[in-house]
């Protein structure tokens, strides 16, 4: 009784509020939403190199050469050796820490197997996926499970500008063919949404696999575990 009543629901679901048809199209950030949090990874990271874990965040806040760079870097204008000894000089490291910073910096942000597994049930229901993703380097994604998972890419270091650009929104939805208002937008930062949500995407900030997870699935109006 309990399974056709959660069926029931999905199916109203895909109908929308009001009889609108449920979004076809699912646009997913990487780093963070993909991936287990940036954030534990950085504080994680810090720890390690011997620094305050929240000096890598407040660094990017609120140091105007550190965000630049940072800006300068997702966008494709600056290589990793230039980026890390930026990153360096803001942690207070020595230049020779700047080799495999980045590396070292992601390291703690590993693909999160229930989004992983939610994606595939959206691709089995029809339901078409983008990721749309600020890059730390595009060899810094797993190519085949990219393959795998998504119908188009939108890479900021590829395309020469980042979210919270509205080109991004509108690229993605644009590679799968759809309208924007077609699509849903999950990323873990709030600002990098806002852009989304004025295009008329419907939009979930991600903070733990499983209430995004339910909220996509009244979005989509499909099971996804």
């Amino acid at each position: 009784m309990a399974s056709d009543h959660t069926g029931l629901l999905l199916d109203e679901s895909r109908s929308g509020h009001g009889g609108a048809a449920a979004h076809q199209g699912l646009l997913l950030d990487w780093g963070g939403v993909m991936t287990t949090n940036l954030f534990a990874a950085f504080g994680a990271f810090c720890a390690t190199e011997g620094v305050a874990p929240d000096l890598l965040r407040e660094a990017f806040r609120h140091d105007e050469e550190t965000r630049d760079a940072l800006i300068a870097f997702e966008e494709g204008r600056m290589n990793d050796d230039l980026f890390a000894s930026h990153l360096a000089k803001a942690l207070g490291l020595p230049h020779e820490r700047a080799d495999g910073l980045i590396d070292r910096m992601m390291a703690g942000a590993t693909v999160e197997p229930a989004m992983v597994d939610m994606v595939r049930h959206a691709r089995a229901a029809d339901v078409r996926v983008a990721m749309v993703s600020n890059s730390w380097g595009e060899l810094r994604y797993p190519a085949e499970l990219v393959a795998e998972l998504f119908d188009a890419t939108v890479v900021s270091g590829h395309e020469g500008f980042r979210k919270p650009d509205t080109r991004m929104y509108r690229l993605g939805a644009e590679r799968l063919g759809l309208a924007p208002e077609a699509c849903v937008m999950v990323d873990d930062l709030p600002f990098n949404l806002e852009p989304a949500a004025a295009l008329g995407m419907a939009t979930v900030l991600h903070h733990d696999p499983e209430a995004t997870i339910g909220r996509l699935q009244v979005h989509l109006g499909v099971p996804l575990r």
